[in-house]
């Protein structure tokens, strides 16, 4: 029998159905429905360090269809598949019919027959990936009311173009644990802000993640950037209206400096610039690899003339007390450790990198409670039986 379980009262409390749901982009989701993620994924946190096993699935796939490289995304879909009882199985396109051109729609219907979730990465091309999953959807969508498949899967966003919600979620989660309470970032001051890399042609979907979800909660939101390295405009619409619906606020600004300046957590990372991604999306569908390495070489030069944006000790010292919390997606760009100057000095990162790892901790239970709650009609009863139970998930 396991321990009181919070989380699970706060989960029972909200007004929230998940079922049958995909999760694709967080601004979709109502404040209740993100609440519930949270609670469901705090509930199966606690479950597993109560040696409680989490397997609701005799039987059943996870497809993991990554698009792009991955680390961290990638085993945390795993490992939450495999905590809840699901097999994994990866969905490689080069050893698939799909190389032999086998439609979207085709191959969303082969891979689902015995398939609970289906979780894609699809980041690389500007304007493609968050519609690849929304193809895939509509495909799982007729071969299931056309009686082909005997459940519609649900489809978990891995990271595309447009958001990274599993990344932000996770993020949000250990924003609630480092600070006490959903409650408690009411007001917290967000600096999202480009930081400086020796390389080019980082999505766009973490920042857009981050100012697309923490201005869901009060936080004051800042974005920072040097000129011309925008985000997709859409999604800083989001943001806006986002702040104003929640009480919080939404700073676009041009300055590192200003962003920092009283922060209560910072996060500076590197991406590429709008219009720079919608031209290598060009390119990389014409295959043009002349053009490529052209647009390479212009983007590092540009890069290289804000090296001075970068997460230093003395950028740390205008923070809040001088002790804001750093976070950050990983891999970072560290300064003198996995590159010659980078997103954060080194001695930035390594008082902090206990953190970002706890920070990176929170994706395998998000991930575990977006499919949880898509696929199980009562989750809150569910994972009660779960804690009544009391299975030990390992022998001591």
């Amino acid at each position: 029998m396991a321990k009181q379980l919070t989380a699970l009262d706060d989960l029972a409390a909200l007004d929230a159905n998940l079922f049958g749901k995909d999760f694709l982009l967080t601004w979709d989701k109502s404040a209740a429905e993100l609440q519930a993620v949270l609670a469901a994924a705090e509930t199966l946190r606690e479950l597993y360090r109560q040696n409680i096993s989490l397997r609701c699935f005799e039987s059943g796939l996870a497809i993991s269809n990554f698009r792009d490289q991955s680390t961290r995304t990638r085993f945390s879909f795993a490992s939450a598949s495999n905590l809840l009882g699901l097999a994994v199985q990866d969905l490689d396109e080069a050893k698939s019919q799909i190389a032999h051109g086998e439609t979207v729609r085709e191959t969303a219907n082969m891979i689902s027959f015995l398939t609970e979730v289906i979780g894609i990465r699809d980041d690389m091309y500007l304007g493609a990936g968050h519609t690849y999953m929304l193809e895939v959807a509509e495909a799982l969508d007729d071969g299931f009311k056309n009686g082909v498949l005997p459940q519609r899967p649900a489809i978990v966003n891995l990271q595309c173009d447009v958001d990274h919600p599993t990344q932000s979620m996770a993020d949000l989660m250990w924003l609630k644990e480092y600070f006490g309470g959903l409650d408690q970032l009411r007001g917290k001051k967000i600096a999202m802000t480009w930081a400086y890399s020796p390389s080019y042609g980082k999505p766009l979907s973490v920042p857009q993640g981050i100012i697309g979800l923490m201005t869901r909660f009060g936080m004051d939101v800042h974005l920072a950037h040097p000129e011309r390295y925008d985000l997709i405009p859409d999604v800083i619409d989001v943001a806006t209206a986002n702040a104003k619906d929640s009480g919080g606020s939404f700073t676009h600004t041009n300055s590192m400096d200003e962003a920092f300046a009283d922060a209560d957590i910072v996060y500076p990372k590197s991406w590429a610039p709008y219009h720079v991604m919608g031209q290598r999306t060009e390119l990389l569908r014409a295959k043009d690899q002349a053009g490529l390495k052209e647009l390479e070489k212009a983007c590092l030069a540009e890069n290289a003339q804000f090296k001075d944006w970068t997460c230093t000790e003395e950028k740390m010292k205008r923070t809040k007390d001088g002790k804001a919390l750093y976070m950050h997606c990983l891999p970072a760009d560290i300064t003198d450790v996995s590159c010659e100057e980078g997103e954060v000095d080194a001695s930035v990162f390594e008082r902090y990198r206990l953190d970002t790892y706890k920070e990176a901790g929170a994706k395998p239970f998000i991930i575990a409670a977006m499919i949880l709650t898509s696929r199980a009609k009562d989750p809150v009863q569910l994972l009660k039986q779960m804690a009544e139970r009391g299975t030990p998930r390992k022998l001591d």
